[in-house]
């Protein structure tokens, strides 16, 4: 989760996300380089003496600062259409969650195990624990196991929402009448926080999403006791 201070991204807990941040270093060094680039030309510019009363064309350096960029871009553009595709891949799912939005708590449906389902509320500040997140907990969490491809369908009851997990790199709208869908894969065990990111009403609350990440076979102890 994201803590104070914390001016980049999240650690990874998922290969997609690894691949984002990989991406977001790579388009931020070329960023750096750029502008790096144009501050020292504006510097010199500013600073020298040159005149050349006869200058009226330069084709060739014409020629340089249009095809300069456009390969630039392209360094940007094909890692970016990689991972578009790579996002919406979805690859042997192990398990498929359905996940409903409503005003302002979530719905989650595990339609492998028996149609388990149940409603993931905000913690109120008044039920929160001592070492409890404000605004980010809620009373129930969403328990999923790790090294698993895990599919999830996303809709919404009323209003627009957004199922939103940083550490995952997953970001999927939640719309009325409309089924979206996503996967992910969790490497690491933990508790990952989220929120809907969308302005999706008059008082909105955070819709937090909190995802408990276990072993496999305490996952299945956990599906055995709800059952």
């Amino acid at each position: 989760m994201a803590t104070w201070l914390n001016l980049g991204l999240q650690d990874s807990a998922s290969p997609l996300m690894e691949q984002l941040n990989f991406f977001y270093d790579h388009t931020m060094l070329i960023l750096i380089m750029i502008t790096i680039l144009v501050g020292y030309l504006m510097t010199m510019m500013f600073f020298n003496k040159f005149t050349n009363r006869f200058l009226l064309h330069g084709q060739t350096v014409e020629v340089i600062w249009t095809i300069l960029p456009a390969i630039v871009l392209m360094f940007i553009a094909l890692p970016s259409l990689r991972l578009l595709y790579l996002l919406d891949e979805i690859n042997d799912p192990a398990i498929s969650l359905k996940t409903v939005g409503h005003q302002w708590y979530w719905s989650y449906e595990y339609s492998d195990f028996l149609n388990i389902e149940f409603d993931s509320y905000m913690t109120p500040l008044n039920e929160l624990a001592i070492n409890g997140f404000r605004l980010l907990d809620v009373d129930n969490r969403l328990i999923l196991p790790m090294n698993n491809q895990i599919r999830i369908l996303v809709s919404a009851a009323d209003v627009l929402h957004s199922w939103t997990v940083p550490a995952l790199g997953v970001k999927i709208d939640a719309m009325p009448g409309r089924l979206n869908q996503t996967n992910f894969l969790m490497n690491r065990p933990g508790l990952f926080f989220g929120q809907c990111s969308e302005i999706c009403g008059a008082n909105h609350s955070f819709m937090p999403i909190v995802i408990e990440s276990v072993p496999t076979n305490f996952f299945i102890k956990w599906i055995s006791n709800m059952n």
